[in-house]
């Protein structure tokens, strides 16, 4: 019998028309995947074949919107999904509604760099898991409010930081004394990975019945994978890096980048029509990975969905850069035209703006001007030498976010300006990001008086769900945001000769250290923002450890409508 290897996965659900979804699963061998719902929706799609694995992404059809419909999965008429010994509640499609009363709220949790959860029965050095804490939250209480869509800002898998157990499976395939070592180097280990992440009971029911958006960022590849020009022509000299790469690219595109997408667009996707095509889709899908690595801008990452008023565009901040030193952007010339193309068509049909990018637009002063101060020093502006000091701190220091790609920054800037600006303009415009394993919520505040939005402009990061917070990330991101950090920052943007930017900024909550969630509840033109984390706690009657539970440690109203 054909069984359920991972999944199923609710990932795209629109309510707009004729309510439909998709479903992402992998099969342990090839066969006809179904999707059943009370009410008679349905879809079906016959599995592809990457790798020797085996997967099908299943549009459903025929939802109502403004309803919520149980779902099965069947493969090859038989039903895999719900186990018959299942405790958790029934996987459910829940449709928003197109317009009226229902249509209203809408509710998005986010956050990015999650490790997998450790294995039931082990203790967990970095603490509960944010999504397994809500994960187990909602099952326990199937009445309880919950996200409308999930936001994955990057990290949902590491590559180069592999748990115990991975490390073993690892040892059992390959000498870990060779390159790559303890890291993932091949198409078949990045499965496992996926498999480690996404089959924990608790979150694997989450998966299923919260839809998904998702975007990569370093660590789903490498650590520093893009930093800059000379960092990938290191790396590409290393006989392990081809492999890697094109594994990470394709495995991600399965897994991840495919459930992003509309079925419209998947049905005018060339590359699904083609893989899916094939008995093996393998060297189809290894030819895109290759021309993807050596041209990011033949391929386009980043994607639009529309949830009612609310706009949300996931820019890809990682692949989609300009590496050539005095020509650095974070978004090459086709993805940036498209992220303004996108920010602003139709201003008048949108209440609320959410740019996400995995890499915060906004960081603590001090860390902002020293990533500007080191792109002017490896850019030459002080000589040769500040320069190889520039890269190596670069790439020792990890200063890559927006602020070392100074023109991407006030471009960005300047678009948030005039998208907030519009006559019909959103009543927020809300930058989501995760990355720098704290969180916090920043406003800015436009140099000129007369391009300051009349929309609520907020940086929202929110990181990690579930990761290590080192104390000097927590003092160093602690004194980035001081008064003596900022005068700091100052003095390092005078010695790179860095211009100040077209925005100021403060911090106006945290930071928060901690395994964490931020929501974002929106209704009509009002904005809610609350901060969740992941805390352990004792059982009263014994001292033992009690499942965990989510706390929240910060809520504010960013519009009240």
């Amino acid at each position: 019998m054909t069984g359920l290897r991972l999944g199923p996965l609710l990932r795209y659900v629109d309510g707009e028309s004729a309510g439909t979804a998709t479903i992402w699963v992998e099969t342990d061998r090839p066969c006809t995947a179904e999707v059943r719902c009370d009410g008679g929706a349905y879809g079906s799609s016959r599995t592809f074949l990457i790798a020797g694995h085996h997967y099908a992404l299943i549009p459903v059809t025929g939802l109502t919107p403004g309803t919520e419909a149980a779902y099965e999965v069947l493969l090859d008429d038989v039903r895999v999904w719900p186990p018959e010994d299942s405790t958790f509640p029934p996987s459910v499609i829940r449709v928003p509604a197109a317009e009226g009363p229902a249509a209203a709220e809408l509710r998005v949790s986010f956050g990015s760099c999650r490790w997998a959860s450790a294995p039931v029965g082990e203790p967990d050095p970095v603490g509960p898991d944010a999504l397994h804490t809500l994960a187990a939250s909602l099952t326990a209480d199937p009445g309880a409010v919950r996200p409308d869509v999930l936001l994955l800002l990057g990290d949902q898998v590491y590559a180069d930081e592999t748990s115990k157990a991975t490390r073993r499976w690892l040892a059992e395939r390959r000498d870990l004394e060779a390159p790559p070592g303890a890291e993932v180097a091949d198409y078949e280990e990045y499965t496992h990975l996926y498999n480690e992440s996404w089959s924990d009971p608790q979150v694997r029911w989450l998966l299923s019945t919260v839809p998904s958006c998702m975007i990569f960022d370093d660590h789903d590849v490498i650590d520093d994978w893009n930093t800059s020009a000379s960092w990938v022509a290191e790396m590409r000299t290393e006989p392990w890096w081809r492999e890697r790469i094109l594994s990470g690219l394709m495995s991600y595109w399965v897994y991840q980048h495919l459930g992003n997408l509309s079925p419209a667009e998947l049905a005018s996707d060339k590359l699904y029509a083609d893989v899916r095509a094939e008995r093996d889709g393998t060297a189809r899908l290894r030819e895109f990975a290759a021309r993807a690595d050596a041209d990011p801008a033949c391929v386009r990452w980043s994607y639009r969905r529309d949830f009612g008023r609310t706009r949300l565009l996931m820019v890809d901040s990682r692949a989609a850069r300009v590496l050539e030193e005095g020509h650095r952007e974070m978004l090459d010339t086709e993805e940036a035209r498209w992220l303004r193309e996108e920010a602003l068509t139709d201003p008048g049909a949108r209440d609320h703006l959410l740019i996400g990018t995995s890499l915060p637009w906004l960081l603590p002063p001090l860390i902002h001007d020293a990533e500007s101060w080191n792109a002017a020093l490896a850019g030459g502006e002080r000589g040769k030498r500040w320069a190889r000091f520039g890269e190596k701190l670069r790439r020792m220091a990890d200063l890559e976010h927006w602020a070392a790609f100074p023109t991407s920054f006030e471009k960005l800037a300047r678009l948030i300006a005039e998208v907030g600006s519009d006559a019909d303009a959103p009543a927020t415009v809300c930058v989501l990001s995760g990355d720098v394993h704290h969180a916090y919520v920043a406003e800015p505040a436009w140099r000129e008086a007369q391009s300051q939005p009349r929309s609520r402009v907020v940086q929202l990061t929110c990181s990690p769900v579930h990761n290590s917070i080192p104390l000097y990330i927590r003092l160093g991101f602690r004194f980035g945001w001081s008064g003596t950090g900022r005068r700091l920052g100052r003095a390092f943007a005078r010695h790179g000769r860095v211009a100040a930017p077209s925005v100021t900024w403060g911090r106006t909550g945290g930071p928060w250290f901690g395994n964490q969630l931020m929501t974002l509840t929106l209704r009509g033109r009002a904005a809610r923002l609350s901060l969740e984390q992941a805390q352990a706690r004792e059982s009263e009657q014994d001292g033992r450890n009690a499942p965990a539970r989510l706390v929240t440690v910060d809520e504010r109203e960013l519009t009240s409508g």
